[in-house]
């Protein structure tokens, strides 16, 4: 019998120590409570309570959270009612504080946004509103970590995801935005047809400004031309002048590199005073020399008879 009790008690011992034995996962956190009184904060790893007097109080998880909370109804500067809701990223800091700062941290979260967005919108006017989206998303985001820094939440992000105006109010934007697309498009239009008129009056001018270039450079050509033409003419004839000279030069070098006798001299007299009286001349000129020449014809033409 004292056997069965004794066994009794190691297996309820054991079974206290075992179900006593947490192991904390990845991003979390355990509140543990003695008697009531906050004991202390486990963190990932191996831990054991006592117990009947250690108690896990919150498992707190350390991850990044999202809430989107529902339309909130404000009223702009210029007594506009619309309807903004709004998306917050927060993550839980310190478990001890976020357990024991507030009640309900969520409520809390969402009713301070709400009221921190009513004084912002309060403060502009429905365009200021609409266009002003990362002012209104940094200033709640500073108000709300500042007002949980106590409960051990730090807010990283504000996000303002819908803004939605009355019904009359978004028909009136409709208008004024097709009306504004409608000018831009005009000005558009305009601006199309100015910069095309102006690209072919600049198209027409370098039309006229390459043809009269062409022109300019296709009389230059031409001129160009006859001055070479004419340079090479004249340094034609200048080359048949100077061909003839040489060959005349040629010739009397040769008929002086000859060494001809007076009778070769007076024959060849006598052959160009025949080729002088071949022409249409009235009146020739004999020289003294030629009628001694002559003369001495006659003499050889006597002697040729006697003989």
């Amino acid at each position: 019998m004292n056997v069965i009790i004794i066994a009794i008690v190691i297996v309820i011992l054991i079974s206290l120590v075992v179900t006593n034995i947490r192991i904390v996962p990845q991003a979390r956190a355990y509140v543990i409570e003695r008697l009531g009184a906050y004991k202390g904060t486990w963190q990932v790893g191996l831990h054991f309570k006592i117990p009947l007097i250690d108690k896990i109080s919150r498992k707190v998880s350390l991850k990044e959270k999202v809430i989107d909370f529902p339309p909130q109804p404000v009223i702009t500067k210029d007594n506009v009612t619309m309807e903004i809701d709004t998306v917050v990223y927060f993550q839980i800091t310190d478990p001890k504080l976020y357990t024991y700062g507030v009640e309900s941290p969520m409520d809390a979260i969402e009713n301070l946004t709400a009221t921190t967005l009513r004084n912002i919108i309060g403060e502009l006017e429905l365009d200021e509103s609409l266009t002003s989206r990362e002012h209104i998303n940094t200033k709640i985001r500073m108000v709300l970590d500042e007002a949980t820094d106590p409960w051990g939440i730090k807010i990283n992000r504000v996000e303002v995801k819908n803004i939605t105006p009355p019904r009359d109010i978004q028909m009136a934007m409709e208008k004024q935005m097709r009306a504004e697309r409608e000018r831009r498009e005009a000005i558009l239009r305009a601006e199309g047809e100015k910069k095309s008129a102006v690209l072919i009056a600049e198209g027409n001018k370098e039309a006229m400004i390459l043809e009269a270039q062409a022109s300019k450079e296709s009389k230059i050509l031409e001129a160009e031309a006859r001055k070479e033409a004419a340079i090479r003419e004249a340094e034609g004839e200048a080359e048949a002048i100077r061909m003839v000279q040489q060959a005349t030069a040629d010739g009397i070098r040769m008929l002086v590199e000859s060494q001809p006798n007076k009778e070769v001299i007076a024959l060849q007299s006598l052959n160009s005073f025949e080729k002088a009286a071949d022409g249409q001349a009235t009146k020739i000129i004999i020289p003294s020399e030629i009628s001694g020449l002559a003369g001495l014809a006659t003499s050889l033409k006597e002697l040729v008879k006697e003989d």
